[in-house]
């Protein structure tokens, strides 16, 4: 077992889906399985069009030949293990490479950058994951629900820490914890969505400098639903309450749907935003996604 890089593009030509499989030609096929049972960190090219850099992180459960596309692997992704860096990580910073291992001996960058999938140092894993995941102002949550946690791993509203850890290794295990990604979690989802009620549009930020909104997951986490952005949506505590519940859900197009089974559905058309559609960020890579939306449809929502 190993830490790898697999390089993925927003407009990969693959059938990549980040959070549940990699596809990859055969050539690749001896890097993968060095990775396999470990994690793995994405990676966007530079020369991608406002690129995210080192942008995720997850772990390979399991490579097999690709049914549907002959002379092609698949590397599974254990579920529930996907996390997206709340800070994107350049390839370079202002101490040069990030990930050090593609420097030759002259300390030049070598070929091995330019390779899909590449084997990477625990050193080096360790350094793109702590600056992923740093937390320089945790964001406080909607409410003191973390108070009621304070007894677990320290992690009360008054404890609150920062993705920091004390020993090289032991970062996986952070990353397995529910406490931790539900934080980071709420954060990236809140910051994409400034903030803002993707149903009602209301943008409330209480006396205590805390979002008044929500991190939904639209395919809950307890049905296997990962911790991707793209898996997220921002919400008031009456919409989230309401999606949950299957009152309200999203068309492919981001339309807001109204049940049919609501006993009050004007006053729900009263709460939704003037446009009727949800408002989401403006880059698609932040976007609810289609295969999430079209779950929760199937699940949840009742029609």
């Amino acid at each position: 077992m190993g830490f790898g890089v697999f390089i993925h593009r927003s407009d990969s030509i693959y059938d990549d889906s980040p959070a549940e499989q990699y596809q990859f030609p055969s050539q690749y096929l001896g890097r993968v399985r060095a990775c396999l049972g470990d994690w793995i960190i994405y990676y966007e090219p530079r020369k991608v069009a406002a690129t995210r850099g080192y942008f995720a992180v997850a772990k390979v459960a399991e490579v097999i030949p690709d049914p549907k596309a002959p002379g092609m692997y698949l590397a599974l992704i254990e579920p529930g293990t996907y996390l997206d860096f709340i800070n994107p990580v350049p390839f370079s910073g202002t101490e040069g490479v990030i990930e050090r291992g593609v420097l030759n001996e002259k300390g030049k960058i070598s070929g091995r950058a330019q390779s899909a999938v590449r084997p990477i140092s625990n050193a080096d894993f360790n350094r793109i994951v702590g600056i992923g995941l740093d937390e320089q102002e945790p964001e406080l949550p909607r409410t003191g629900a973390l108070e009621t946690r304070s007894s677990v791993e320290g992690l009360g509203e008054g404890a609150q820490t920062p993705f920091v850890f004390e020993h090289e290794r032991n970062r996986v295990m952070q990353l397995s914890s529910r406490i931790v990604r539900d934080r980071l979690f709420r954060r990236l989802v809140v910051h994409a969505y400034d903030k803002r009620c993707a149903i009602t549009g209301l943008k409330l930020i209480n006396g205590g400098g805390r979002a008044e909104v929500d991190a939904a997951h639209i395919r809950p986490v307890e049905a296997n639903g990962p911790d991707i952005l793209t898996n997220g949506i921002a919400l008031s505590g009456t919409a989230h309450w309401m999606f949950d519940r299957g009152l309200i859900s999203l068309s492919d197009d981001l339309d807001i749907l109204v049940s049919r089974h609501a006993n009050d559905p004007d006053s729900i058309q009263g709460l939704i935003n003037k446009t009727g559609r949800a408002i989401v960020p403006t880059r698609a890579f932040e976007r609810p996604h289609p295969h999430f939306l079209r779950w929760h449809r199937e699940n949840c929502f009742k029609y």
